[in-house]
């Protein structure tokens, strides 16, 4: 019975890790911030967010149909790379859990909370002007203290070492590049773009550091960071032609060169903090380029809406939405259909440094 219990021990080690199967999640935690392509549904929250995806035909592929306030016909990136931890989707929205579930608000939080807000971005006033409410960087980090408060109580001794072994997973960006070139280049007759330029990316620069320094203060160590996807290729600048605009993408590339730098100073700054940065950019570029093997057969128009895309009108109850929705890189006008954002995550998750770099998340995890 030993020699035939031993047999079977070693043959389901073999077994899982030859498929690289998670028989337990990777972390104890996963929390999450930034902007609409992690968003679980924070803005439903928020009345007057004109920034919400509440409503059909927004999860029409979520299981019951139900729309959840994820910016997708399904699961979004944040859901994607969580479930190949070894989660079944990203961690509620922090606004629901108190909001609509105070009894099991300090049980949850110690599986990971998401507070991520549709339409914000790393600087305090981004999205404001256009969605009118938000939840900013700064403002979702002052969450997690509260959360991190918490924990401390809940955990005692041992809470400081479950927030460090926790995975911080944060995209942000997109937004504030769509303010910069909507309230500054395109209003200012007088604009020097060299010049204003710089400047913009030396006040994001220190800002992302100032939040990542927060989050380090407040326990996160390992931070799993998304840059800036070519934001010049998506169906509302393009209106669905494919057509991208060269400038806009410019400034994405060069956020990833500046966020690298700051992520690359901070780890220096503090010796036990480890990240990975995924390069959207390439990822997505990736797609639009050579779609063929992913099963991809539009990689420029929006799955939801694209009828109307040039008229403006988003994605809504009464827009056309296209059947083939694993064929389609854009479900929107900005975000990736849940096809999409699964082929992105597991290039995050296990793709080699041309995707993300020092290490994948797979590696992340394990340090």
């Amino acid at each position: 019975m030993c020699v035939l219990i031993l047999f079977v021990a070693i043959f389901v080690a073999l077994v899982g890790s030859s498929l690289n199967v998670d028989t337990e999640t990777a972390v104890p935690a996963v929390y999450i911030f930034g902007d609409s392509i992690f968003d679980v549904g924070t803005n439903n929250f928020l009345n007057d967010s004109k920034a919400r995806a509440d409503n059909k035909p927004y999860g029409i592929d979520f299981p019951n149909s139900k729309p959840t306030g994820r910016f997708s016909n399904g699961y979004n990136t944040a859901d994607q790379i969580v479930r190949l931890l070894g989660l079944n989707e990203s961690p509620p929205a922090y606004l629901y859990l108190v909001n609509n579930d105070t009894e099991n608000f300090n049980s949850s939080i110690l599986k990971g909370v998401n507070f991520a807000s549709g339409g914000s971005g790393i600087m305090e006033e981004t999205g404001k002007q256009h969605f009118i409410d938000v939840v900013s960087m700064a403002d979702q980090i002052q969450q997690f203290a509260t959360v991190h408060g918490n924990i401390l109580q809940y955990l005692n001794d041992t809470a400081e070492a479950t927030i460090n072994k926790s995975l911080f997973l944060i995209s942000a960006g997109s937004n504030d590049i769509f303010d910069f070139l909507l309230y500054n280049v395109s209003k200012n007759p007088n604009f020097n773009i060299t010049r204003e330029v710089q400047e913009f990316f030396n006040l994001l620069r220190t800002t992302y550091h100032t939040h990542l320094k927060n989050l380090h203060n407040l326990g996160a160590r390992k931070f799993g960071i998304l840059s800036v996807p070519p934001v010049g290729c998506v169906p509302i600048v393009t209106n669905g032609t494919g057509h991208c605009v060269n400038d806009i993408n410019t400034l994405a590339a060069l956020f990833h060169i500046e966020i690298g730098d700051v992520l690359e100073n901070l780890s220096s700054e503090f010796p036990g903090m480890k990240y990975s940065l995924g390069n959207s950019y390439a990822i997505t570029y990736d797609m639009i380029n050579n779609p063929d093997p992913l099963h991809l057969s539009n990689v420029t128009s929006a799955c939801c809406g694209n009828e109307t895309v040039i008229d403006g009108v988003p994605c809504g109850s009464d827009t056309q939405v296209c059947e083939n929705r694993s064929q389609f890189l854009f479900w929107d006008q900005y975000h990736p259909t849940e096809h999409a954002s699964r082929i992105a995550a597991h290039k995050l998750y296990s793709g080699g440094k041309e995707y993300v770099a020092p290490m994948n998340f797979s590696l992340l995890v394990q340090e």
